[in-house]
């Protein structure tokens, strides 16, 4: 009689080839080509208010966020863009709407992109020509960001709707208006509240253009609508090879979409979580040298083989609500650090032994993980004051 294996099945380790697009850069993130899928958020705060924009900026950075985008309605933001894209450890987008001088702000201030919402921008493309030219003389990527609520009139007298087919077209007119002048450095997005619309509109834009795709379900809703919605659309996109990078728009604080969008990458095999030197400017606050701290943390945990993540906080103000994000982390201040894993403090100790203590303790978290069978990969170390 014939052996037959009941061995456990094969299973593919994703659903589909990525698409094959252009690649850009965005700061230092890759998006598109075969760079890993980018997990985006939006600050909530005045981009005026360079303090509090650059502390949420931390936060979400502390949760794994990528790229951020930043709102410039008003002179005064445009004005504060100089010093977030230059302390900012992640990626700035400046998103611009209405005005286009703010464009020509936000690629002199350095930001690592441009949002532009063609149909919200008036005589946008008359403009492309100096835009263009402005954006490629510096390597500035621009994202032509096409939404449902403000398509162009044009278009919406000819569709009669947002139909896929209406987004699809703005996008690629506003695209093929920047081709004239040699520029291809562009992402684009077809968003759309509903995530069937939405759906078929990146399905369309796929087919017809190689640019990369930054995914979104614009105004999803409160957040168990909202991710489910977005869950929902990005999921069949992903599962079909078409996105490079995501931003899961949710009615809640920023960090919670940074680790929707996480999960839903971790659960289309598309997320490993990886070593990351993640740190804030340092303000008046810090009371610790916060970037000596995460040098030494990561020399120590340097070919650790599970996923971890470490936040080392140089502010006792906002440090604590921090540190908790993380598995392992601490909140420093007063010549001393609390120890916090998984949320919990455990231990209070001197400045002198913040680091053999974060160690010693991310090695027990280590042989725990590994008893649990946890999934190796490099250690995550997210850093912020």
């Amino acid at each position: 009689m014939t052996a037959i294996s009941l061995g456990m099945p094969s299973v593919p380790t994703k659903l589909a080839e990525r698409r094959k697009t252009r690649q850009i850069q965005v700061g230092t993130v890759a998006v598109g080509g075969d760079a890993p899928v980018s997990v985006q958020s939006m600050t909530t705060t005045r981009t005026s208010d360079i303090g509090a924009t650059l502390q949420q900026i931390a936060e979400l950075t502390a949760s794994g966020c990528q790229i951020v985008r930043v709102a410039c309605p008003t002179q005064d933001d445009a004005d504060a863009l100089a010093t977030i894209a230059k302390k900012s450890q992640i990626p700035v987008i400046a998103d611009i709407h209405f005005q286009p001088k703010y464009v020509f702000a936000a690629i002199e201030a350095g930001c690592a992109a441009v949002r532009v919402n063609p149909g919200n921008i008036k005589q946008f493309d008359d403009q492309v020509k100096e835009i263009a030219r402005a954006a490629k003389d510096t390597g500035t990527p621009i994202r032509i960001g096409v939404n449902a609520g403000s398509l162009d009139k044009r278009l919406l007298q000819k569709y009669g709707k947002a139909t896929p087919e209406a987004l699809v077209e703005s996008a690629l007119w506003e695209a093929s208006l920047f081709e004239e002048h040699d520029f291809h450095d562009i992402k684009i997005s077809v968003k759309h509240n509903d995530p069937v619309v939405m759906v078929n509109a990146y399905r369309q834009l796929a087919a017809a253009c190689d640019y990369p795709l930054h995914l979104g379900v614009t105004e999803a809703g409160p957040a168990f609508q909202g991710t489910i919605k977005s869950a929902v659309a990005f999921g069949a996109l992903l599962s079909e090879g078409i996105g490079d990078t995501i931003r899961v728009s949710l009615s809640a604080p920023p960090v919670e979409e940074v680790k929707v969008g996480l999960q839903i990458l971790q659960s289309l095999n598309l997320r490993q979580r990886g070593l990351e030197i993640v740190s804030c400017p340092s303000c008046g606050r810090a009371q610790v040298d916060v970037y000596k701290l995460a040098e030494e943390v990561t020399a120590g945990l340097t070919g650790m083989e599970v996923p971890l993540r470490v936040a080392v906080m140089g502010c006792v103000v906002n440090g604590p609500g921090e540190a908790r994000e993380a598995d392992l982390g601490v909140a420093s201040g007063n010549g001393k650090g609390q120890i916090f894993v998984k949320g919990e403090v455990i231990k209070t100790v001197p400045e002198s032994k913040i680091v053999e203590t974060l160690i010693e303790e991310a090695m027990k978290l280590a042989e725990q993980m590994e008893a649990d069978g946890v999934a190796s990969g490099e250690p995550t170390i997210s850093v912020a004051g």
